[in-house]
């Protein structure tokens, strides 16, 4: 059984009483690796910290949309700096987020245009977030994608991560050459939309994460997420898709190790 969480926070101090045995509760359910990515500068420098300290650990760099108040294009080079760490795999999570309001809709797309540019700079995929803000985000990375040219990124440009939009977004995501994540929520018994979506998505196109220690999945619902849980998310995807947990696990491995370059890691 092979097995990549592609989003969880593993930095964050909800897992710092049990870090250690969360970590072989993931190895001993056949999780490979977990990506850790970034909300901010301070978490991008302890997700780093993190990925030296455990093989398994991966790590994104950036500043997630609430954390953009008070951007300055200055934080761009300490981002640069940090991005070549030999553990560091993708630029994220950034994006757009208008659910909470944190920061002014201007200030997220300024650092969140920022950060594309980084990201094509520095050949890295990118992690995005993207709530309530649907067509805005879209519109930034259309123009990005765009704007490639022949950047080695075309065709591994990112995720959407925890993907809960419209199939119009997941069709538009999909032609820009986006991975789509998917978490928690397809577990849950009113996701019947979302499930309908995951179901027609591309099997080399799925990623599965858990966005621990948020979005728990059934039948661990309520409790807090880890590492582990994401072969529930397999299991429920496997399903969507006639086929058996390992070979949706099989799948998303390599979709991950191919969106990420994580062979020459592991």
């Amino acid at each position: 059984m092979a097995l990549i969480d592609t989003h969880c926070h593993i930095n964050f101090d909800a897992y710092d009483a049990d870090r250690d045995a969360l970590l072989q509760r993931a190895r001993d359910v056949g999780v490979e690796a977990v990506i850790n990515p970034a909300v901010d500068i301070e978490s991008s420098h302890a997700g780093i910290a993190l990925a030296e300290r455990y093989d398994m650990i991966y790590a994104g760099v950036g500043i997630h949309p609430n954390s953009t108040a008070n951007f300055d294009p200055s934080m761009i080079d300490e981002l640069r700096t940090l991005a070549g760490q030999r553990k560091v795999v993708s630029i994220g999570e950034i994006g757009l987020d208008y659910y909470w309001d944190t920061s002014p809709k201007d200030k997220q797309r300024q650092a969140f245009e920022a950060q594309l540019t980084l990201a094509q700079a520095v050949n890295l995929p990118v992690i995005i977030h993207n709530r309530e803000a649907h067509h805005d985000v879209m519109d930034v990375l259309t123009s990005w994608v765009n704007g490639l040219g022949a950047s080695p990124l075309n065709g591994r440009t990112g995720v959407l991560h925890s993907f809960s939009a419209p199939l119009e977004i997941a069709e538009q995501a999909l032609a820009l050459g986006f991975y789509l994540g998917f978490t928690g929520p397809i577990t849950f018994k009113k996701a019947e939309e979302l499930r309908q979506i995951a179901q027609v998505v591309p099997l080399d196109r799925i990623l599965i994460e858990t966005d621990g220690p948020f979005l728990t999945p059934e039948p661990y619902r309520g409790k807090r997420n880890e590492p582990a849980y994401v072969y529930q998310v397999a299991d429920r995807l496997a399903s969507l898709h006639q086929m058996t947990t390992e070979q949706m696990g099989q799948i998303t491995t390599d979709n991950a190790k191919r969106l990420f370059q994580l062979d020459d890691l592991i």
